[in-house]
């Protein structure tokens, strides 16, 4: 019987450098000869890139709380269903750019719904199918802020509905997710991206390195 494959996120607030060290890891575990599944939240499938659209759009002003956070999970459960656990059921690595400790963060944090309400529907929609390692890069706001914000001009787009929120809310997001990881640091490790990519980059290598190892003597 095939071992389970391994699932490993990335997260942290707007800025940080994320989805460029998503990037650099998923390249290096290719050239290690891993079998990655790599995709992303919102998103993945097709559904879940058509609610992406929705939730990003900056048109999307008057959306509540409540009804970006059913969203999410709306593109989570077609993402596990289509994705995520098919994947790991091959016994790949699945690689995900973001996945359920966003929801708490920007939701349960950012938007204050709080821990209960997001709790709730992981169980639900997740349940037992949760990240072994997850990565998250913490970065000040004000620095990260200034990032995105940075990017979306040389992009020359508008700012999304995330970029837009103001210094106050990516502060409050940037708590949960540090909160996140003190309650439970053997799966969350915090990596500080105030550094060059390279630096950053090695230290995420040898935390997925090490995770691979356990997986491999079943310990994961």
């Amino acid at each position: 019987m095939k071992r389970p494959g391994l699932f490993i996120t990335l997260e942290g607030i707007d800025g940080t450098g994320k989805s460029t060290q998503y990037r650099l890891l998923v390249s290096y575990l290719k050239k290690l000869g891993c079998s990655v599944c790599a995709t992303r939240e919102p998103g993945g499938t097709r559904v879940g890139e058509r609610i992406r659209r929705i939730l990003l759009a900056s048109s999307t002003k008057k959306m509540s709380a409540l009804a970006e956070l059913v969203l999410m999970y709306a593109a989570r459960a077609q993402h596990l269903e289509e994705v995520v656990r098919p994947a790991l059921a091959r016994g790949q690595m699945v690689l995900s750019d973001r996945f359920n400790d966003a929801s708490m963060a920007y939701q349960g944090y950012g938007r204050k719904l709080g821990t209960k309400t997001v709790r709730a529907l992981d169980r639900i929609v997740c349940g037992p199918t949760q990240p072994d390692l997850t990565l998250m890069l913490d970065l000040s706001p004000g620095v990260a802020l200034r990032r995105a914000q940075g990017r979306e001009l040389r992009r020359n787009s508008r700012h999304g509905r995330f970029e837009a929120e103001g210094l106050k809310f990516h502060k409050r997001v940037r708590r949960g997710y540090l909160a996140l990881a003190r309650q439970d640091p053997k799966r969350i490790k915090v990596v500080k991206a105030d550094r060059p990519v390279d630096e950053v980059q090695s230290e995420i290598r040898k935390l997925v390195e090490e995770c691979l190892a356990r997986h491999r003597r079943g310990k994961t």
